[in-house]
């Protein structure tokens, strides 16, 4: 569209301007489509955008998933606003006159300086991101990271807010995090290891193991967090005074930890009405021996007077 069609348009519509005001006037249309064209494109990457955390919350099967799809959401929100601002903005600079290479080279110089006294806060937000959309943290999950460990109380795209067994809450950039260990995915495996004397015999050890693992698999309090019976590895070790052996349960996530010692009150009660030892180190205390005196041969001393003149 130019002035001319535009003088044209008006003069059928029974509108007489001159072709100054028909030059401002085509500007202004075009400025006005982008406008309409921008707000549209806004709302349907919203649309889509909701589409698609309301399909992942119908399929999740966790609330950390729920929360995961919600802080995605929100972060494609903000870059599908700023790149579609950002496109509709030099648009309208185009269709004022404005050219818009000079600001390009402007902002690409500051976005370089910006770039380098920022690099750590843009690595939160690029690791935070795909620690989202690679799943490696859930909301109330358990993990190691950092060197911290706790529950996971928040994930978002700057940080990871961990509260650890005596309540302290850990606020760790993403950018710090290289390494994810997470204790709570699917299922755990509670690993036990116990030692008993060695004169005891280990395959009645390994007996007594087993039923009381049976016993407490079959406990309602643990039944539905126990997976399945007690496995028993084998003698991990020979220490310098007991004999270790090592089992595990295989149960479900963040209970590892209540059914350990839950078998081992169990076992130890076992154990006592067994008869069976749970050995401890012991220690003798030499308290030394008083050093006895050499024995010599006996000998004589001879006087012999001394002459004095």
């Amino acid at each position: 569209m130019n002035s001319a069609s535009v003088r044209s348009l008006l003069h059928k519509l029974g509108i007489e301007v001159n072709e100054a005001w028909a030059d401002l006037i085509v500007p202004g249309i075009h400025i006005l489509l982008i406008l309409i064209l921008a707000w549209l494109a806004a709302r349907l990457s919203r649309k889509l955008i909701n589409i698609f955390k309301h399909y992942v919350t119908r399929t999740a099967r966790d609330d950390g998933s729920i929360k995961r799809a919600e802080t995605l959401g929100q972060a494609f929100k903000h870059v599908s606003v700023v790149i579609i601002v950002v496109i509709a903005g030099m648009l309208i600079l185009g269709e004022l006159g404005i050219s818009i290479a000079p600001i390009l080279a402007a902002a690409g110089v500051v976005g370089v300086a910006v770039g380098f006294g920022a690099q750590s806060l843009i690595k939160d937000y690029f690791t935070g991101f795909f620690l989202l959309i690679e799943d490696q943290i859930r909301h109330g999950e358990v993990v190691q990271i950092a060197e911290k460990g706790g529950l996971v109380e928040e994930v978002t795209l700057r940080h990871v807010k961990l509260r650890d067994y005596e309540g302290s809450v850990h606020f760790i950039p993403n950018g710090s995090i290289t390494t994810v260990t997470n204790r709570s995915r699917d299922h755990s495996f509670a690993v036990i290891n116990v030692g008993v004397a060695y004169r005891e015999n280990i395959d009645e050890v390994y007996a007594v193991m087993r039923k009381v693992g049976a016993e407490l698999r079959a406990d309602p309090d643990f039944s539905g967090k126990i997976i399945e019976d007690l496995d028993i590895a084998g003698v991990d070790e020979l220490g310098d005074s007991a004999v270790t052996i090592r089992c595990r349960f295989k149960v479900m996530p963040l209970e590892q930890w209540g059914v350990k010692r839950a078998y081992l009150y169990r076992i130890k009660n076992a154990f006592d009405a067994a008869g069976i030892e749970i050995p401890f180190p012991h220690m003798t205390v030499y308290a030394g021996q008083t050093k006895q005196p050499l024995e010599t041969p006996p000998f004589k001393v001879q006087s012999q007077p001394l002459d004095i003149t």
